[in-house]
Parts: C-alpha cells; structure tokens; sequence
C-alpha cells in the first residue's frame, strides 16, 4: 500500500481509530494501522473503500475476523464495518466506555476488547467517545 492512500485513509479517519474513536493523539508513540476492514485473505484490496484506520488494540483484536458472537443472543452477526456503517447506529458512549447498542456494536466491543481498563482510561484522558454520532457512514 502506498503512502498515498495511508494519508487519505489516516485524514478521512481525523487520525482517529474508526472502531472504538480513541485518538492518535492518546497513543503518540505507537502508530495506528491503516488496516483492511475485509482482510486480503477473505478478497479484500488495498482500494481505500476497504480500509480504515485502527488503532494497535482494535486492530490486534479484529485480526482476520469478520464476524463474532453478539453475547446477549449468541448468534454470529458481522462486525462493525466503518466504511459502511454509522458508529452512531451500533455504539453509544459514556465516560470513556463504548457500549455496544445493536447485535453488531455488542459483538464489536467484545471482540474488539474496547471497554479494557487503559482502553477506557485513554479516552477519559483526551475527552474521545462521548456520546453518539448521526447515521450514515463516517470516514
């Protein structure tokens, strides 16, 4: 991927991570991934439709996965999408916790690993992930 397309996926985003909103700012010494929403070995490209940036825990977590178990119903629903789903629709946020509010949002948050203690501490710290965004797909 070029340095081209990390720009604009890293500007689209506001240099934040498109999954639990923590900012680069909190995490200056280590770098957020411009990472491939539908990893290459499920066909996913490097075309900037299909990327979103991530911060190293979200990322870590989501690895090649595309689905998890939403934990209130048990049934295999697919993760959160950023290029094609509103954060606003699955997620809501208080205190630096994300609270997953769609079978979608609870299995992202707990695959993801969003509400860890540093995780929640971080986006107390820089004031991120309070409440919720409009619909329609952001960044």
């Amino acid at each position: 991927m070029d340095q081209r397309t990390r720009g604009l996926v890293r500007a689209r985003a506001g240099n934040a991570c498109k999954y639990c909103r923590l900012p680069q700012l909190a995490t200056p010494l280590i770098a957020f991934h411009v990472e491939h929403i539908v990893p290459k070995q499920h066909g996913g490209s490097d075309d900037p439709a299909g990327l979103a940036l991530a911060c190293d825990r979200c990322n870590g977590y989501k690895g090649p996965n595309l689905t998890s178990v939403d934990p209130d119903t048990g049934a295999l629903v697919p993760l959160f999408h950023p290029r094609k789903d509103s954060w606003g629709d699955h997620f809501m946020s208080q205190d630096g916790y994300v609270f997953g509010m769609t079978p979608v949002g609870r299995a992202t948050v707990r695959l993801l690993n969003m509400n860890a203690t540093r995780r929640v501490e971080l986006r107390q710290s820089t004031g991120s992930a309070s409440g919720r965004e409009p619909g329609g797909a952001l960044g």
